[in-house]
This record gives C-alpha cells, sequence and structure tokens, in this order.
C-alpha cells in the first residue's frame, strides 16, 4: 500500500490520472448500510483573531467545554452512549491530552467516557474525525466525537504573549538529511516556494484574498454561519483591564478589503522577489469545534436523523518544503477511493493556509473556483490550527444542507509535508 500511495502521489504531480487505490471501507456514496459511520451534528464556535479577538482572554479549555456542551444539547444525546472523544491541537503542551478531559468532564461526561488527543498539525481537527469514524467502523465503538481545539493567543510560541515555545531540535542529527531539514522550513516559506515553483502570482493571491473575504462577509450578512456557531459567553479586558462580558457568536476575521489594498501590503517571508503577505496568509486565531457520528443502526436506535455520511479520508506525503501542494495530492486519492471522480464533488472546502499554496491546488486539479470555499475561507475566517478540520465540516454540512447538495470534500497541507482530504456525502 506504502508503493501505491507513492505511485499515487508522483502520478498526480506529474498531471497523470492516478491509477486506482484501495476502495474505500465505508460504504459506497448513494447507499445506505446499518454499519455506515453517519454525522449528526457538526457545530464550532466563531473564529476570533488571536490576542485581540473575542476569545483573547478565553482559556482553550473553555472552548472545548462549549462545544461538547452544545453537542449534547443539540442532538439530546445522553452522554454515557458516547464511546470514546478525540480532540486535535497542536501547540499546547502534551497535544493538550490533560486539559482536554478536564473539558470533557466539565462538559458533563461520566468519567467511563475515554479521551484521547492527537496532533497531526493542521489536520488536527479532521483527523480526529477521521480516526471516531475508523473507530466506528471497526466495531470497538458505537458512538464517538471528533473535535479540535486552539488558542493561538495562548500556545506554542507563535503568538506575542504566549508563554509555551517549541521543542529544541537537535540539529546534529538531521544536517546529513536534507528531507528532515527541509521539516524546518517556515510555513510562509514554504507557501513562497510553491508561488516561484508553480507560478502563483502576487496578484492571483490577492485577488484570493479579496475574494475569500467578500464570500465570508456575504455569508455572515445572509446568516449562513448561524446553525454552525455556539454562541460562547466569555469575559473580555480592555486596555485598562477592566472585564466585560460579551457573547461571541460571530467570527470576527473577515473584512472588507480590495486588490488594491492589499497590493500595498509587504511581503513578510521573503522579502526580496516575494509574493506573501499578511493578506494572503491565514489569520492566527483561536476556536474549537466538535463532530458528533456514530453507526446508523445505533442512530435509529437513538431517535437521531444523520445530517451526512463520513464516506473516507487519505493522507499522503509531499516535500516538506513545498507542503502547500498536499491538497492537490490528497483529493484525488480520497475521491477515488470512493469511487467518484473530482467533478462529482459539489462543494471543496479547501483550507487556506496561505493563498499561494490554495490556489495551487484548485488549480492542479480543475476545480471550478465557484465549488471552492463559498462561505469564505482561512483567508477570511482564521486557521485556529487544531480545529480547522472539524470547523470545516462544520462549514460544509450546513452549506450542503442549505444548497441541496449531495457530495462535499474537506482538505488541507499540513506542516513537514503531507495533505489530508476527507469525503461526506449529505444527507
Amino acid at each position: 500500500m506504502a508503493h501505491r500511495v507513492r505511485t499515487v502521489i508522483g502520478q498526480v504531480l506529474a498531471g497523470l490520472e492516478p491509477s486506482p487505490v484501495l476502495a474505500s471501507n465505508l460504504g459506497a456514496v448513494g447507499t445506505k448500510s446499518p454499519d455506515d459511520v453517519v454525522v449528526i451534528s457538526a457545530l464550532r464556535t466563531a473564529i476570533t483573531n488571536a490576542n485581540k479577538g473575542g476569545f483573547k482572554d478565553t482559556k482553550p479549555d473553555d472552548l472545548l467545554v462549549a462545544v461538547l456542551e452544545a453537542t449534547i444539547q443539540q442532538t439530546g444525546i445522553d452522554p454515557k452512549e458516547v464511546g470514546d472523544v478525540i480532540v486535535g491541537n497542536v501547540q499546547l503542551g502534551g497535544a493538550y491530552a490533560g486539559p482536554a478531559r478536564m473539558a470533557q468532564l466539565r462538559a458533563g461526561f461520566p468519567v467511563e467516557v475515554p479521551l484521547h488527543s492527537v496532533n497531526r498539525q493542521c489536520s488536527s481537527g479532521l483527523s480526529a474525525v477521521a480516526a471516531v469514524a475508523n473507530a466506528i467502523k471497526a466495531g470497538m465503538i458505537d458512538v464517538g466525537i471528533g473535535a479540535g481545539v486552539e488558542s493561538m493567543t495562548a500556545g506554542g510560541g507563535v503568538s506575542k504573549g504566549s508563554k509555551q515555545g517549541p521543542p529544541p531540535i537537535n540539529q546534529e542529527l538531521i544536517l546529513a538529511n536534507a528531507m528532515a531539514r527541509d521539516c524546518l522550513v517556515p510555513m510562509g516559506t514554504t507557501a513562497e516556494n510553491v508561488a516561484s515553483r508553480y507560478g502563483v502570482t502576487r496578484e492571483d493571491q490577492d485577488r484570493m484574498g479579496v475574494e475569500s473575504n467578500a464570500k465570508a462577509l456575504a455569508a455572515q450578512a445572509a446568516g449562513k454561519f448561524k446553525s454552525e456557531i455556539v454562541p460562547v459567553t466569555v469575559k473580555i479586558l480592555d486596555g485598562e483591564g477592566k472585564a466585560s462580558t460579551v457573547v461571541v457568536d460571530k467570527d470576527d476575521g473577515p473584512r472588507q478589503t480590495t486588490l488594491e489594498a492589499l497590493g500595498k501590503l509587504k511581503t513578510v517571508f521573503k522579502k526580496d522577489g516575494g509574493t506573501v503577505t499578511a493578506g494572503t496568509s491565514s489569520k492566527v486565531s483561536d476556536g474549537a469545534a466538535a463532530v458528533l457520528l456514530m453507526r446508523r443502526d445505533k442512530a435509529e436506535k437513538l431517535g437521531l436523523k444523520p445530517i451526512g455520511v463520513f464516506r473516507g479520508a487519505k493522507v499522503v506525503g509531499v516535500l516538506p518544503d513545498e507542503m502547500g501542494v498536499g491538497p492537490a495530492v490528497a483529493i484525488p486519492a480520497a475521491v477515488e477511493a470512493c469511487g467518484l471522480k473530482l467533478e462529482d464533488v459539489d462543494i471543496y472546502e479547501i483550507n487556506e493556509a496561505f493563498a499561494a499554496q490554495a490556489l495551487y491546488c484548485v488549480r492542479k486539479l480543475n476545480i471550478p473556483m465557484e465549488k471552492v470555499n463559498p462561505k469564505g475561507g482561512a483567508l477570511a475566517l482564521g486557521h485556529p490550527l487544531g480545529a480547522t478540520g472539524a470547523r470545516q465540516v462544520a462549514t460544509l454540512m450546513s452549506e450542503l444542507k442549505a444548497t441541496n447538495k449531495k457530495l462535499g470534500v474537506i482538505s488541507m497541507c499540513i506542516g513537514t509535508g503531507m495533505g489530508m482530504a476527507a469525503v461526506i456525502e449529505a444527507e
């Protein structure tokens, strides 16, 4: 299978049609089976700008509690029915395993319900959802929650004032291996590599930044996010340290902008000859999301109506110094494994880590832009690393329902050189 995946990667990047890969074991699209892995609910908090947004004074634990509580309240499921909770997180210590467990207990789950955390960087939220789906299909559990949470205000040394930095790297161990060294290339530099190697211009990127924000603002104005966002009551401090209580129920990242305005921004990762700016990079953000999945026959027994079916997911590796090409390889692998063609998919939620890499992937796969991130992407909404994949499920499911469309794909690039994609069928 490893040889098969490497072959597919080479064929896709060479512009060839990939040869068949193993079929998904999660059931054929268009069919119904008692052991289907169905999606019952997919909810998220608003996404707020790190350090200055609505959640700047809120602990990630409270964000996770909010989406877990809302999942139980919205569906009416007894928490003891949940066989496992898996939480994606990237920046916080120990992949956030301890605090996530405490948040689960605070949300009202009995101690008998287990939990663990996962860190596959930018795909951590989607990896959590896929892990739950696989556990259900394997018969380990009947019900599970795949979630994700990230406070980039608080974690990982990325944001100003965060207390925890990345672990030290033993440079001697990687000097002899170019691929290993490339895993340390900054994410923004990998975006510059994609732009220069594959001809994605500054104007192309600026245009995507403008369009992503315009779509997000239009979706907000039309109330399209309301069904997926859980309002969270928090305390926020002003410049003098005085606290006030507010309800955060709206993404604060989308903004009005123009090609002229973005064109004036300085490049931030490569000053001479660079093309990537703050306006064409995903926002540093805070947020959480949770997806409830179960066997179809279990849902019927509990009287719960599925909103979708998880049909499969694939993770593939690519060159670390151009990690942004990951979706261009992962999407065909996931779609083909489900017996589909790219044109069969109605909506693509492709994470806009950077406009350069997202544009490359869309163009490489010849996906019509009207199918991509119809409510805006991370350039507008933000990218709370560990939560993004689960957030995308919530955004996709609400849009499929609102537009009466059937098939969606979620995908993202992954630091150190990977891509992940999942296929979900609406019901």
